[in-house]
């Protein structure tokens, strides 16, 4: 008797997402369709861009779709198409309901910390500046509250003294991309057991979150201690860079050293 494989749809965009692409093909596991970001112009040429997971998708020979709204009747058909059993999620943007819910086991997503701590647009950034010593990846499936959803695997991250956020980063991708590979392999086993992120915060606690970084946000405060601006430099470098004011000029700043008395 044959097997049907099992079909996954995989959301993404960066090269963070390209990596777990790769991976999950990697494994043999059946990417039946790719969805991410519409081409556009970047650099000083404004040259069309392709996102680097649109690259990646190519270059396996993946159906991609770039729907502008996830809400459209069109996408949404299209989507219902394709018959997927698993939706896999790695650095996109927020998808509705009618999207996250139509796979027939619903659809998970990787996560730049261990949840339920750093909930958020920019988790690497922020475990960095509150000097964390460890952070981790976290696969979940994913809920109407963002970053909340009940956890499948997660995986833990020293970080170093010195460690930029570009840093970790690159790191972060990698480990990522191989619990998210672990975890469709899990599901697909039909051996997942989720855990409420509810059980993992301590009565009378609340989460570290983890929200969206702004330029304004990136100015340093040099009254703060020494070891905090350290933390701050290294957990915006390279990007976005944290910066000072010079006179009337901005200055970014890209690395720092601190040194007690």
């Amino acid at each position: 008797m044959s097997v049907t494989p099992f079909r996954i749809i995989f959301f993404g965009t960066p090269d963070f997402a390209s990596a777990s692409l790769e991976a999950i093909v990697a494994a043999g596991l059946s990417v039946v369709c790719v969805v991410t970001a519409a081409d556009k112009p970047a650099g000083r040429g404004q040259k069309i861009s392709e996102s680097a997971v649109k690259k990646t998708a190519l270059a396996l020979k993946i159906p991609i779709l770039q729907p502008p709204n996830l809400k459209a009747p069109d996408f949404i058909e299209t989507m219902s198409n394709y018959q997927a059993d698993l939706g896999v999620v790695s650095a996109f943007r927020m998808l509705p309901e009618v999207v996250w819910s139509m796979p027939r086991l619903g659809t998970i997503n990787l996560h730049g910390s261990l949840l339920p701590n750093y909930r958020g647009a920019a988790p690497i950034h922020h475990a960095i500046i509150n000097g964390e010593s460890t952070t981790g990846v976290t696969t979940f499936f994913l809920k109407h509250e963002i970053d909340t959803g009940d956890i499948i695997s997660s995986t833990e991250i020293a970080v170093s003294e010195e460690e930029t956020v570009g840093e970790l980063h690159d790191r972060m991708m990698m480990i990522g991309a191989q619990t998210l590979r672990e975890t469709v392999d899990i599901i697909a086993s039909g051996n997942a057991e989720a855990i409420s992120q509810d059980n993992l915060i301590a009565a009378g606690e609340e989460a570290v979150h983890a929200p969206k970084i702004f330029k304004d946000t990136c100015e340093i405060n040099w009254n703060n201690a020494g070891e905090s601006v350290s933390n701050f430099i290294r957990g915006l470098a390279p990007y976005p860079a944290a910066w000072t004011k010079m006179g009337e000029k901005m200055a970014k700043i890209f690395k720092g050293k601190f040194h007690s008395a």
